[in-house]
């Protein structure tokens, strides 16, 4: 998204940029000094290392953010294991419970069933 945007509004300064600049003439072109010639370049090359600069400052920061998101859905994953690791010893421990809960019902309906047996 950030990538979007940034690429949006250089577009809109390269138009508004665009849009300023008189149309060269051939006369002009020709008619050129070179100290002219010189500040020309000097200007473009100005302006290049400020692009650059810029671009490399967008990269930095969508380097970040993705370390960060990369950084989240780690974290993420991270929780949902220790959650199944927790849920599946609950489990287990429920199973056991309720396994010694059944050994002890049937242990004591033995035992009731046991005294009774002798008496008939």
């Amino acid at each position: 998204m950030t990538k979007i945007i940034a690429s949006l509004i250089a577009g809109l300064f390269a138009t508004a940029a665009f849009a300023q600049a008189p149309a060269p003439s051939a006369s002009t072109t020709v008619a050129s000094t070179p100290a002219v010639v010189k500040a020309e370049a000097k200007e473009t090359k100005a302006v290049a290392k400020a692009e650059a600069k810029e671009t490399k400052a967008v990269v930095k920061a969508d380097a970040k953010e993705a370390k960060v998101v990369a950084s989240a859905k780690e974290e993420v994953a991270s929780a949902k294991a220790d959650a199944d690791v927790k849920k599946s010893k609950a489990h287990h421990k429920a199973e056991a419970s309720k396994e010694k809960a059944h050994a002890e019902a049937a242990k004591a309906e033995a035992k009731a069933a046991a005294p009774a047996a002798p008496a008939k």
